[in-house]
């Protein structure tokens, strides 16, 4: 026990950015594992050790994993690449939502549509059906049907907005998937592979990570840990359009002398 209190000290990291990033995992208890019944394979090595059969997890290697997925987005931000935010359990849905709608980023926070990255011409057909409907309502182009239509097309427009709501910007494939549970979003995991996007996992310590190219072993039960993964990869994203380099503006050629 004393061990395990003492690995949470996070005092003496010589990174203090990487400290300082400790802290903020401790503070949301983020290194508060399931029981070690439930443990998979694949995350032995981020694991300290046990207390009342709950896994601690090692708070130094999960930094050092979310740093480097950091790092990621910050690329993708810099080239103004495409992020699909993906977290259907309850604790998930409200941070994964506003975490995309902050970087106008589409989402998916209640079930994941089978061909979602697998089968884009069909979801995009299902998404231009709903935006059509949307625009003949608003100009009053439903009114030739009876009142008994006009409430069955409200009925599908409302089923559409519910699973396709949130990809409606997303127009091509993204260049990363951010995935919250590996284990509850294994369909989605497995599309992204399958189109070869990466994927970065805010994973319990139930998850099977293997295979996962940017995988965040923590809680992932928690609404304080799930919102402070994503913070830091809006932030992340932010800064990484803060900081990509200006173009540079083409330098007029000099005017030959006029010969006379």
């Amino acid at each position: 026990m004393a061990e395990i209190e003492q690995k949470l000290d996070f005092s003496g990291l010589e990174d203090k950015s990487l400290a300082a990033l400790v802290e903020e995992l401790h503070k949301a208890g983020a290194h508060f594992g399931y029981s070690r019944s439930r443990r998979h394979p694949s995350v032995k090595n981020y694991v300290f050790g046990s207390k009342n059969r709950m896994d601690i997890i090692d708070l130094e290697p999960m930094a050092k994993s979310l740093k480097a997925a950091l790092e990621f987005v910050g690329r993708l931000g810099a080239e103004g690449k495409q992020i699909l935010f993906v977290g259907n359990k309850k604790e998930a849905q409200d941070a994964v939502k506003a975490g995309a709608e902050k970087l106008n980023m589409p989402w998916v926070a209640l079930r994941w549509m089978g061909g979602t990255l697998t089968n884009a011409p069909e979801i995009r057909k299902r998404v231009a059906r709903m935006e059509d409907l949307i625009a003949k309502k608003a100009v009053g182009g439903l009114d030739m049907y009876t009142k008994k239509e006009r409430l069955l097309l409200d009925r599908e427009v409302a089923k559409l907005q519910k699973h396709f709501g949130g990809v409606v910007s997303m127009k091509r494939a993204p260049a990363a998937v951010v995935v919250v549970d590996s284990r509850n979003e294994e369909t989605a995991i497995a599309e992204a592979k399958m189109a070869n996007i990466p994927v970065i996992s805010l994973s319990g310590t139930d998850n099977n990570i293997a295979g996962i190219n940017f995988p965040i072993v923590a809680n992932d039960s928690s609404r304080a840990s799930i919102s402070l993964f994503i913070n830091k990869i809006v932030e992340a994203y932010k800064d990484g359009i803060k900081n990509a380099p200006k173009p540079v503006a083409p330098v007029a050629a000099a005017k030959a002398p006029e010969v006379k």
